[in-house]
């Protein structure tokens, strides 16, 4: 006999009920105070999960979909306020891209193989338990996005979110818990703890019952996940180049970086870091972006003090991260005017604000010969992070040579860079692109294993 949905819905609660789940406090669901108990709880939730048919698991995705969009301003206020970093309207533009375009379990596909001898099937299973470690850059961006393709692979997750951003990540995490439970899921699909430390990411990263471990953030983490001895999905750094060559549209190209290099105050990983134009276009480009896209040309005086006030003993600066232009001037002792949204200056490439990813909106411009130096200067600036990358260019032949020489997970052409997350361009959104380890902009299938099945001498009927 076929089983219904409803019997389906019983054997669930059955198997809740038998685990004795405690149900926690309005709020706090899913926030634990020890690692390990949080642990112990998803491993629970994922017993259930792996079982759930996938349009239960879709059925859940959809009312997290539905709180994303109904909290947006609140967690991007949230974001803003405790971290310091990024704007509130670009904040919530990006909530909706993840509520919206963040793939679910349409994503979830099988291939089939028959023939004289049978029927194979190559099918994406859960991998149970996974270990995830946010950024403060995007906290409940990265949560809610992770936990939509994990969820939707069968799987449950573990967060140890940056601690400058812990009250962000438990409101975004209480959220899917609590659209799970209205979706007829378990609690506990997503689970953190109070006070996340180092010590507490090492439990986690060590943890017998985690088998996948993902990291979104800096160099440092991306680099602990991969010594971990297990398997490891690494979303690292990037200095993302835009190059300009002699054949742009110069005055698009200007509007087309500085909106990307603005947009969220440069927080964006794939965002446009620094300029590589041919010296045909520079003084163009750089009077567009002047007169017409409000930025402030700072002198070499000005330079110089930005230097000492965002780089701190070859660091960045935290409290610059994430700063509006004008927030950045007037640390350096500059009134700029209200409508200043970004600050460039003509350099080498070797210039400290251009070598270095920054995350705060400074464009460097770096002047080359011609087209093959652009290219050969922007892949030095790159740092072989292959992450992103930008051009503006109508050569076709350009572009392919400039996309085989950057070989970046991303590569955005004549368009601003949050384009390659599906806002103004075509595609998903992701908020984990895992440059360093190949996968790229990760999805639901990125966080499921593949498993054959092989029906021998059977069920071919051609």
């Amino acid at each position: 006999m076929p089983i219904s949905e409803s019997m389906v819905q019983e054997i669930v609660q059955e198997v809740m009920a038998k685990m004795q789940i405690a149900e926690a406090p309005a709020g706090k669901h899913g926030i634990f105070k020890d690692m390990n108990d949080a642990i112990e709880a998803a491993k629970k939730s994922e017993q259930i999960v792996r079982c759930m048919s996938m349009d239960q698991r879709e059925k859940i995705i959809s009312i997290i979909r539905r709180k994303i969009k109904e909290n947006a301003e609140v967690l991007a206020r949230m974001g803003v306020e405790e971290t310091g970093m990024g704007n509130v309207g670009d904040k919530i533009i990006k909530h909706h891209l993840v509520a919206d375009t963040t793939p679910g379990t349409e994503d979830i596909t099988t291939t089939a193989w028959s023939g004289d001898r049978g029927l194979t099937l190559i099918e994406m299973g859960p991998f149970g338990v996974i270990g995830a470690i946010t950024p403060s850059t995007n906290p409940s961006e990265t949560v809610l996005c992770n936990t939509i393709g994990m969820l939707a692979g069968g799987n449950t997750v573990v967060f140890n979110p940056h601690p400058a951003a812990k009250k962000t990540t438990i409101y975004a995490i209480n959220l899917v818990n609590e659209a799970s439970l209205e979706g007829g899921g378990p609690d506990n699909v997503a689970v953190t703890v109070e006070d996340p430390t180092m010590e507490s990411s090492n439990i986690m990263m060590k943890h017998k019952d985690i088998p996948l471990i993902v990291a979104t953030g800096g160099p440092g983490v991306v680099t602990a996940v991969l010594s971990s001895g297990k398997r490891g999905i690494g979303a690292g750094a990037g200095n993302p180049p835009a190059l300009v060559d002699e054949t742009a549209d110069v005055r698009k190209a200007a509007q087309d970086i500085v909106n990307g290099c603005t947009f969220d105050n440069n927080l964006p990983c794939i965002a446009e870091k620094e300029i590589v134009a041919v010296s045909s276009v520079v003084d163009e480009l750089m009077h567009y972006m002047i007169t017409e896209n409000d930025c402030y040309l700072a002198s070499k005086e000005e330079q110089d003090k930005l230097v000492s006030v965002v780089l701190q003993n070859g660091r960045l600066n935290r409290k610059c991260v994430g700063r509006d232009a004008r927030t950045l001037l007037s640390m350096i002792g500059v009134d700029a005017p209200a409508n200043i949204r970004c600050i460039t200056f003509e350099g080498p490439k070797e210039h400290p604000l251009i070598t270095t990813e920054l995350m705060m909106p400074i464009l460097g411009v770096v002047r080359a010969k011609d087209f093959d130096d652009a290219v050969e200067q922007a892949v030095w600036l790159e740092h072989g992070n292959r992450h992103s990358a930008h051009i503006h260019s109508k050569n076709v032949d350009h572009i392919t040579k400039y996309a085989k020489a950057i070989d970046t997970a991303i590569l955005v052409k004549n368009g601003p860079s949050y384009a390659a997350l599906g806002f103004g361009g075509e595609g998903y959104a992701t908020f984990t692109i895992a440059s360093r380890t190949g996968e790229g902009l990760t999805s639901a299938q990125t966080f499921t294993k593949r498993r054959r099945c092989v029906m021998s001498d059977s069920l071919c009927i051609r």
